[in-house]
C-alpha cells in the first residue's frame, strides 16, 4: 500500500491538510468497520483504507493518511456496508451540472473533495451596515440571473450576480440575502425501496413479468430547502471549476460595494446543534459571510447568539428567547425575521379586513437591541405584482393538483384574474404597487425586497414556485422593462429613507416629548391634529416623525417627516400639525400621481389640512423656510 496511516488529532471534523498528509475525522460507532474509499476520475474505487479501531475516541474517528495528494482527492467513507459521503466535505464532486438527469440512476455516485483553501482576500472587511441604514434584498442565484440577458455560461452563477451588483447598489440595497448556496441535491429523487433478503424476488419459469414503465423525470427543487452538504459551496452555481473561489469573489465584490452577504441556512430538526454551530463558524471564518437567516425547527439559536465567533455576525430568526439579554454596548446583531408584518400590510393594501391600528403598530415596531425585518412578499406566496393581480393561487404547473402553497394570501385581483388590458385595472394595480413600496420603506423596521418585486415581476399566479426552474420562477429582466418606473420609485424611496434616518431610528418611539423638543417623537393625526393612535377600520391617518429627535452625523437634526396613509377608496382630509415658526410643510411624494410620484418641485402647503386621494400615500417634509425673498412668491398647493 502506498499510504501510511497514523492516528489523527480528533479536533475538527472533515478533511484537514497539513505538512504530514491528509487527516480524516468523522463520526461512526466504535465496533463498526470503517474504510476510506479513494476514487479515480471515473469514480472507480482505487483504494479502500481500513481505519484501525484504535483511532476511535467515543464515536469520533480520526486518521492521518500520509502520501495522499489532497488536490486530487475524491473520497467517501464506508461504514459497515454503507457508503457515506462526508457531511463535512468542503467540496462535493458529481453535482457540477445543474439538473443533471444522470444522477437519477441508482448507481450514480457522488463523493467528497477538498476545496482549495488559498484565496487572496486583500483588504476585505465586513461592511457592518448599521440597522437604520439597512435595505435587504433576497434572491436565488438562478432565479435572479437566468433571464438577465447574460452569456450562456454565466447565467445562473455567482459571476452573474457580480455583474448585477451595480444594479443592486443603484437600487439602494445594503444587504443581500441568498437562498441556499451550500451544496444540495436539486433533483427530487424518489426513494428506492429495498426489500429485506427474506422477501427478495427470484424470477421463476412461468412468472408473468409486466413491461417496465418509463420512469418519470424527477422534478427540480429550484429553491434548495432540503438537507444539504453544509460545508460545501454549490458547485453548479459556478461558471468554472472552482465554486469555492467564485463564491468568495462574489462576497469580496459585495463588500467592496459596501453590501453585506447573508446566507439563508435551512436545517432539519434532527441536525446536531454542535454541528450547526461549526457550520456557521466555518462560513464566517473561511468565507467572510456577514450573517445568517436560520430556518428550521429546534435550532441552537441561543447558543449561536452567545457564541463569541458569531458575536459580530448578524443573526436572523423567527423569534429569539426573551431571556436573551444583550449588553447595551454590544454590537446589535439580532433580527426578528417573520411574516408578522406581511399580513397587516397586505390587509390594508388590499382592503381585506384591514386593521389600521395593527398596521400602524407594525409601521413603528422597533426594539432597543433587536431589529425587525419587514416584507410584504417573499418566495413563500405571491410576488408583489401577483398580490394585486390574482385572488386565487394557480399552482397547477407544480404537478400537485394545485393543493400546494398557502391558501390565505390576503390578495386581490383588482377586478380581473391575471393579466388584463383594462386601463382601470392596470392603473389600480400600479397604484397599489407604489403604495406597497411606500409603506415598506417608511416602516421603522428593516425593509426587505424579494427578487424582481421592484420590477413588477410575476409568477403567473404561482405562489409556490419551488420547482419552477423556468421563466415562471426566473426574474424576466427584459419583460419587466415596462416597470422601469417602479424600479426608479423603489430606488427613490430607499434614498428618501436613507436621507431621513428619523424614519428608521433604532430607538423605539415613546410617542411623547420626553426630551422637551416641542412635540412628541412620533405622533398621529386624523382630520384633527394630535389624535390618539389609529383604531380599527380604514380611516385615513397621518404620522409625524419629529426630526429634532434624530441627531445627524454633521451635528444637526433631521427634518420633520409627515406620512399620510389612505387605503380607503374615497378621498379624505388629514390635519397638518403646526410646525415651529422657522419651518413649513412641503409635499414631496404622492402615489396617486401616476408613475412619477416624487414631485419635480416640492409644493409648499399653505393650509392646515391636506386632501389625500383614495388608495394613496403622501409624504411631506417640514423644511426650514428659505430666506430668499423670491421663495415667498411660490404658489402654494390648493387642496382639492
Amino acid at each position: 500500500m502506498r499510504y501510511t496511516l497514523k492516528e489523527g488529532n480528533y479536533r475538527q471534523y472533515g478533511v484537514q491538510v497539513n505538512e504530514e498528509g491528509v487527516m480524516f475525522t468523522f463520526e461512526a460507532e466504535k465496533g463498526e468497520e470503517c474504510r476510506i474509499l479513494l476514487y479515480g476520475k471515473e469514480m472507480e474505487v482505487k483504494e479502500a483504507l481500513l481505519v484501525p479501531e484504535a483511532f476511535c475516541r467515543g464515536a469520533v474517528w480520526s486518521v492521518l493518511v500520509q502520501g495522499l495528494d489532497a488536490r486530487q482527492l475524491r473520497y467517501n467513507y464506508e461504514i459497515g456496508k454503507t457508503v457515506v459521503t462526508d457531511p463535512c466535505a468542503t467540496r462535493i464532486i458529481g453535482r457540477e451540472r445543474w439538473n443533471d438527469q444522470r444522477r437519477a440512476a441508482v448507481s450514480y455516485q457522488i463523493c467528497g473533495g477538498c476545496a482549495p483553501a488559498a484565496y487572496d482576500w486583500g483588504e476585505d472587511a465586513p461592511p457592518e451596515v448599521p440597522r437604520r441604514r439597512m435595505v435587504m434584498y433576497k434572491l436565488n442565484i438562478r432565479g435572479f440571473t437566468m433571464d438577465a440577458g447574460l452569456r450562456g455560461r454565466e447565467r445562473g452563477t455567482f459571476q452573474a450576480v457580480i455583474s448585477q451588483i451595480p444594479y443592486l447598489k443603484k437600487l439602494g440595497v445594503t444587504t443581500v440575502e441568498f437562498m441556499p448556496v451550500y451544496e444540495f441535491e436539486e433533483l427530487m429523487l424518489p426513494e428506492v425501496p429495498k426489500l429485506p433478503e427474506y422477501v427478495q424476488w427470484e424470477v421463476k419459469d412461468g412468472d408473468r413479468i409486466l413491461p417496465e414503465q418509463e420512469a418519470a423525470v424527477p422534478k427540480v427543487n429550484f429553491w434548495g430547502y432540503v438537507p444539504g452538504n453544509y460545508f460545501a459551496v454549490k458547485s453548479s452555481y459556478a461558471a468554472g471549476a472552482d465554486a469555492s473561489a467564485e463564491w468568495k469573489t462574489l462576497i469580496k465584490a459585495l463588500h467592496a460595494a459596501g453590501i453585506e452577504c447573508v446566507m439563508e441556512m435551512y436545517f432539519e430538526g434532527q441536525t446536531n446543534p454542535c454541528r450547526i454551530l461549526d457550520i456557521l463558524r466555518y462560513w464566517v471564518r473561511d468565507y467572510h459571510v456577514d450573517g445568517f437567516h436560520l430556518v428550521g425547527e429546534g435550532l441552537p439559536v441561543t447558543m449561536a447568539v452567545q457564541d463569541p465567533w458569531l458575536r459580530r455576525t448578524k443573526l436572523f430568526y423567527s423569534g429569539f428567547d426573551s431571556s436573551i439579554v444583550e449588553k447595551e454596548n454590544a454590537y446589535p446583531h439580532l433580527f426578528v425575521y417573520s411574516d408578522e408584518y406581511l399580513y397587516p400590510a397586505r390587509a390594508v393594501l388590499n382592503q381585506i379586513s384591514g386593521d389600521i391600528g395593527a398596521f400602524a403598530c407594525q409601521q413603528r415596531k422597533q426594539h432597543r437591541t433587536r431589529g425587525f425585518v419587514n416584507y410584504i412578499a417573499d418566495q413563500n406566496g405571491f410576488t408583489l405584482a401577483d398580490l394585486f393581480s390574482y385572488r386565487e393561487k394557480h399552482n397547477e404547473a407544480n404537478g400537485e393538483e394545485n393543493r400546494d402553497g398557502t391558501v390565505w394570501n390576503v390578495s386581490s385581483n383588482c377586478g380581473a384574474e391575471g393579466p388584463s388590458g383594462k386601463k382601470r385595472v392596470r392603473g389600480e394595480r400600479e397604484r397599489r404597487l407604489r403604495n406597497a413600496i411606500a409603506v415598506l420603506m417608511t416602516a421603522q423596521g428593516v425593509p426587505l425586497l424579494f427578487e424582481g418585486d421592484e420590477q413588477g415581476n410575476s409568477q403567473e399566479g404561482n405562489n409556490n414556485a419551488y420547482c419552477q426552474d423556468n421563466k415562471t420562477g426566473w426574474v424576466n429582466w427584459k419583460r419587466n422593462e415596462k416597470y422601469a418606473w417602479l424600479t426608479e420609485f423603489t430606488a427613490r424611496m430607499a434614498a428618501f429613507r436613507r436621507e431621513h434616518p428619523v424614519i428608521a431610528s433604532e430607538t423605539p418611539k415613546a410617542q411623547n416629548d420626553f426630551l422637551r423638543k416641542g412635540c412628541p417623537d412620533l405622533s398621529y393625526h386624523g382630520e384633527n391634529a394630535w389624535i390618539a393612535a389609529p383604531a380599527s377600520g380604514l380611516l385615513p391617518f397621518g404620522v409625524m416623525y419629529c426630526g429634532s429627535y434624530e441627531q445627524l452625523a454633521d451635528g444637526g437634526t433631521d427634518d420633520f417627516v409627515y406620512i399620510g396613509y389612505n387605503f380607503n377608496t374615497a378621498a379624505g382630509r388629514l390635519a397638518l400639525p403646526k410646525l415651529p415658526e422657522d419651518r413649513i410643510w412641503q409635499l414631496c411624494m404622492d402615489t396617486s400621481r401616476g408613475r412619477e410620484p416624487f414631485l419635480q418641485e416640492e409644493e409648499q402647503m399653505t393650509e392646515s389640512q391636506i386632501q389625500i386621494r383614495g388608495e394613496s400615500v403622501v409624504i411631506l417634509i417640514g423644511r426650514k423656510k428659505k430666506t430668499d425673498p423670491a421663495a415667498g412668491k411660490k404658489k402654494g398647493r390648493k387642496n382639492e
